[in-house]
């Protein structure tokens, strides 16, 4: 039996309404979880492996469960706040992102090749040409400017939603941007991860 101030079940609520609700009503919280989790776990998976994505996944929705009170409910969607506290774990791990792109380099490849979402972010880099390259070119790549980097091209955040994950000026987002698609191409020529398109 749902109680009077709940909607019900089948409901569409945007992120805001769920994490101001969940104010009053913790488990409404778990509702953004089941929204979002499998997209930041993706996200994570590729950057840090499976086995640390769901630490990282589980330390992201505790942190965001724990702030949720100083969430911005003028933002409907959630997922870049999320993006940005998954990256503040990341960078916890900047070491073994850093040894983990750097073996994938030496081996030729960039993620476990039965990871179906792995394999269409592939297709957007031009696939097994540029995986050895790529990889080197993120191991090279400064933490802060891969962060963003990844969040346009694997997250598909736009710039304002990574200034907003990041808690960083929007023409930071660009220059940071800019300094890693220079980078990247200059390893892979005119390819450029975070521009191209999957069918």
């Amino acid at each position: 039996m749902g109680r009077p101030n709940h909607m019900p079940l089948g409901t569409t609520l945007s992120d805001a309404t769920l994490i101001e609700r969940s104010w009053r009503d913790p488990e409404d919280f778990a509702l953004l979880f089941d929204r979002h989790a499998g997209h930041i776990h993706r996200y994570v998976a590729r950057r840090l492996g499976d086995d640390t994505a769901d630490d990282v996944v589980s330390e992201t929705f505790l942190a965001a469960f724990r702030q949720r009170r100083d969430y911005d409910t003028a933002r409907p969607e959630a997922l870049p706040w999320l993006y940005g506290i998954a990256t503040n774990f990341i960078r916890r791990h900047q070491r073994a992102e850093t040894h983990r792109y750097k073996a994938y380099s030496k081996m030729g490849v960039l993620f476990d090749a039965d990871d179906a979402a792995a394999e269409q972010a592939l297709e957007r880099a031009s696939a097994h040409a540029v995986r050895r390259p790529l990889t080197q070119a993120l191991a090279s790549l400064k933490a802060r400017d891969r962060d963003v980097l990844l969040l346009v091209a694997w997250a598909d955040l736009t710039y304002e939603e990574v200034a907003n994950a990041l808690s960083i000026p929007v023409g930071t987002v660009r220059s940071r941007l800019n300094r890693a698609r220079a980078i990247v191409r200059n390893v892979l020529g005119s390819t450029d991860p975070t521009t191209e398109q999957t069918s």
